[in-house]
């Protein structure tokens, strides 16, 4: 098999080096910039944009930021905090939010500044997640603006927040094969 000869674009910016954990994927075409911090166990997939440029990007371990999705702030007026065991979905952009462990933001979602989610929570596909938002943890937001619709219940739990975050482990160790 030839070798790999592309990587992630990984790029200092104002002084601030990105830093990662270890056993982490980062695919080709993602963008780690700036004052970005990331945990163990991580994987940022095809067109991922992590730009902690104008502030700082904290990231736990085992999360997976998947392709196309933007993480950003506001020059230092947000930054970005991401959990333990998070997955972030395609096309998904967090801007200047916290966001605790053991949550789903899902495909296409935009979780907007000084939003704080509350850990074992769902934000559905397509949410937008208006400023300032407060979501209670083991709750389940949907639509523009995103509103609570139920809590979350155990099999959701199990399927789409913890084998989400498992199956992307999985994925990202068949990128790491040799």
């Amino acid at each position: 098999m030839q070798e790999n000869l592309f990587m992630a674009l990984i790029r200092e910016v104002r002084g601030f080096t990105p830093r990662y954990g270890k056993d982490c994927f980062f695919a080709e075409t993602s963008v780690i910039i700036g004052d970005v911090v990331i945990g163990d166990e991580c994987s940022i997939w095809y067109g991922a944009v992590l730009r902690g440029d104008v502030n700082s990007i904290k990231i736990g371990n085992k999360v997976n930021i998947q392709d196309g999705a933007v993480l950003h702030t506001l020059y230092k007026k947000s930054t970005v905090e991401i959990g333990n065991n998070v997955t972030i979905a395609h096309n998904a952009v967090i801007h200047g939010a916290k966001i605790n462990d053991n949550v789903l933001v899902g495909i296409g979602a935009v979780v907007l500044d000084h939003v704080e989610i509350g850990s074992n929570s769902i934000i559905a596909a397509g949410s937008i997640v208006l400023t300032g938002t407060k979501i209670e943890p083991n709750s389940i937001y949907a639509g523009n603006p995103a509103k609570r619709i139920k809590d979350v219940n155990e099999e959701q739990t199990k399927v789409m927040i913890e084998g989400i975050a498992a199956n992307y482990k999985m994925y990202s160790d068949w990128y790491k094969e040799k």
